[in-house]
């Protein structure tokens, strides 16, 4: 079967949602979330309701914000990540978020048509933290290959939106 990898990102506003300090960031959300929905190799997007998910809370913080997507492989997500219209918004992050003091980005690879969980994704990004980069939780920096194709006969959506 193949496998498609997941991103899991948190990071600790400076000050709540609906502060002046954190306007650009918001009024940049939605257009950053349709760029990533819409570029080449992207699978699936950790979202509300609300088409993101910002009221999505974890780790008993207020001012965390997740991010949780999955893509057809690590080179269509670094593409997107730092080569796209997201970069520029990526840039300013400082502006909006704390410098992160651990690991506060996971990566690792699931089957394709796989759909993980938040739980699934906090335990990823703890294993990170306890053990350094991994087969099962690693980083752009220290990066694992999948694992080996297996044969199957399912088929698997492209696009799974929850």
């Amino acid at each position: 079967m193949e496998s498609h990898l997941a991103q899991y990102n948190i990071a600790r506003l400076v000050a709540a949602l609906d502060d002046p300090r954190i306007a650009d960031f918001v009024a940049n959300l939605d257009r950053v979330n349709r760029l990533g929905d819409q570029s080449p190799g992207f699978a699936w997007r950790y979202q509300t309701e609300e088409g993101n998910s910002t009221s999505v809370r974890v780790r008993d913080d207020e001012l965390i914000l997740v991010n949780f997507t999955v893509w057809e492989s690590i080179e269509a997500l670094f593409e997107f990540t730092y080569r796209s219209g997201h970069a520029e918004v990526y840039r300013r992050r400082r502006e909006w978020f704390e410098a992160p003091r651990e690991a506060h980005l996971v990566l690792w690879w699931v089957p394709a048509g796989h759909l993980p969980s938040l739980q699934e994704a906090e335990e990823r990004l703890d294993h990170l933290r306890a053990h350094g980069p991994t087969p099962q939780a690693f980083t752009f920096k220290q990066r694992f290959p999948p694992p080996p194709l297996r044969r199957s006969t399912a088929s698997s959506p492209r696009r799974t939106i929850a």
